[in-house]
């Protein structure tokens, strides 16, 4: 990670900073870093405590919990709609899951003095805050029940469907091995099923990279739980762009 000294970014690219009134904005502005999040950074450690809250602007950072025996599987994905580091105002100090970027990009990040400064005062930025985590919660819960109750190609559709949004791009570079992990699954499982999907004209492979070409046909794949997720994002932020 590296701070940037000179931004090349607008904070306000982060779904939940432009949501902001402008006189919270304004009041944040100042305190506002960016940083750089190279793929596979660690932005936290499963019960580390957490010192600053983090708003992507690009990329994707993936919540993963990681088992005694060295598996793993992710719980959640962030992108510009959210924010890493809900620990600090739930009151909890840490989490039991890493943070982990899985596809390159940037974020603003605000300490937890600053944030808990602006919490105290009660404004927009604690209301919008706690719904998202409402969505969060949402999010896991129903990624616990797609993962249990559902078969890898309609999981691969919905992380692929879930990673296009938040990336607002049809590509994704990511390795198979990596998306493997991420789903708690063999590598052969996804590479049969990113095979399938590509023989069918859903999607294309390179190395280190897959592009969406037919949104609406991956549509039909995907199971429920995209849309259940989806909605309840719409329902919880309506003023957060997605």
């Amino acid at each position: 990670m590296s701070i940037i000294n000179k931004p090349i970014h607008d904070p306000r690219q982060n779904n939940i900073l432009a949501a902001l009134k402008k006189e919270e904005y304004e009041r944040i502005l100042p305190d506002l870093e960016l940083v750089e999040m190279p793929l596979g950074w660690t932005l936290s450690e499963a019960g580390d405590h957490v010192k600053f809250i983090h708003f992507p602007i690009k990329g994707i950072v993936s919540l993963i919990y990681v088992l005694e025996d060295g598996s793993s599987s992710e719980t959640a994905i962030v992108g510009n709609e959210g924010m890493i580091g809900i620990s600090i105002y739930m009151g909890g100090e840490s989490m039991p899951s890493s943070t982990e970027v899985q596809c390159a990009g940037f974020a603003y990040r605000l300490s937890r003095k600053i944030l808990k400064q602006e919490f105290a005062l009660g404004g927009q930025l604690q209301k919008i805050a706690l719904l998202y985590t409402q969505a969060l919660i949402a999010q896991t819960s129903q990624t616990a029940v797609c993962n249990r109750h559902h078969g890898i190609e309609q999981q691969l559709c919905r992380w692929l469907l879930m990673s296009v949004d938040r990336l607002h791009d049809n590509e994704v570079k990511i390795t198979q091995e990596l998306i493997a992990n991420l789903l708690g699954v063999r590598r052969e499982s996804v590479t049969d099923v990113a095979g399938k999907l590509q023989k069918y004209g859903m999607i294309a492979r390179s190395r280190g990279r897959i592009t969406v070409l037919d949104r609406p046909k991956l549509m039909k794949h995907v199971c429920e739980c995209y849309d259940t997720v989806t909605r309840e994002y719409e329902r919880l932020l309506p003023l957060v762009k997605t």
